[in-house]
């Protein structure tokens, strides 16, 4: 079976960043992330030999979310400039690399991964989605797998189904119900307030989901005070498995055909490498075939 690679820009510059000590070039400019992300890049393709390839990134600007909810991810921290001087530069090193770049204004790098599995699920093939967040949990299936990063740059994990409910007992479409109930501080989301992980996922196996939850709450075995909170808190549950359901309907024009991966002028590659001063990674280059 052929495979699709969809890689999660800002999160895998975000992880790289943080993970790789502060390299400049000869120039002085930092270059640390751009370093990590490619580093990333090459090891997925050395190892997952995609047939096809895709890089999804967030664009400036609120989203639909933000929209709706202004306290999405609220609490996060602005990154430095230094961190954002590096985006162009990587988005150079790809399109060098002639991989298509996919974003859309007022949604996130995650919704333009969930339409592209959407707009693919009726081919052959397999999809593996390279990301260091686990909100993309809710997408895999038989064909679809999640290729982590849970630490640093270079300790890696594979999320299949078996692996989902072996770690959660829950199946990927569960994950919002759960998130519905928990919350997401990374994101701000607040979920029902007094609800952790071990209650939120006891709850979904029970019920299965949100709405059969409610559903069922009044005539159910559950105490009083959970009941109350529950009833308490029902529309930001609902509002919060919202925020946390990725869109699989973002308008964007997708082809596979234009991510068939392979074909490059390895010369400008390398050259945008050298200029940048990975030597090493011209090494790593010259390995892919």
């Amino acid at each position: 079976m052929k495979r699709l690679i969809l890689i999660d820009g800002n999160a895998l510059i975000h992880r790289a960043y943080h993970a790789v000590p502060p390299l400049k070039t000869e120039k002085g400019q930092l270059v640390n992330a751009v370093y990590g992300f490619i580093s990333i890049l090459f090891r997925a393709i050395q190892e997952l030999k995609p047939d096809y390839l895709a890089v999804t990134f967030d664009l400036a600007g609120p989203t639909f979310r933000n929209l709706e909810y202004k306290e999405y991810k609220a609490k996060r921290i602005k990154q430095p400039q230094e961190f954002y001087d590096q985006i162009p530069l990587i988005k150079e090193l790809i399109r060098s690399l002639e991989i298509p770049i996919y974003e859309k204004k007022g949604f996130e790098a995650d919704d333009i991964i969930g339409t592209i599995i959407e707009k693919t699920k009726d081919k052959k093939i397999k999809k593996i989605i390279i990301t260091s967040d686990l909100d993309m949990l809710q997408l895999v299936n038989k064909q679809t797998e999640i290729y982590t990063l849970k630490k640093g740059i270079n300790d890696t994990a594979i999320y299949n189904l078996s692996v989902i409910k072996e770690r959660y007992g829950l199946i990927p479409k569960q994950i919002i119900s759960f998130k519905g109930l928990k919350g997401d501080p990374s994101d701000n989301i607040p979920g029902v307030p007094g609800i952790g992980e071990k209650t939120a996922l006891q709850l979904i196996k029970e019920f299965g989901n949100l709405e059969n939850l409610y559903k069922k709450l009044i005539n159910s075995s559950l105490n009083q005070k959970l009941q109350s909170r529950l009833l308490e808190y029902k529309e930001q549950a609902f509002f919060s498995q919202y925020l946390v359901t990725i869109k699989r309907d973002v308008p964007i024009n997708f082809k596979l055909t234009e991510c068939n991966w392979g074909k490059f002028n390895r010369k400008k590659t390398n050259k945008l490498l050298e200029t940048l001063g990975f030597k090493s990674l011209i090494k790593r280059l010259d390995m892919i075939k």
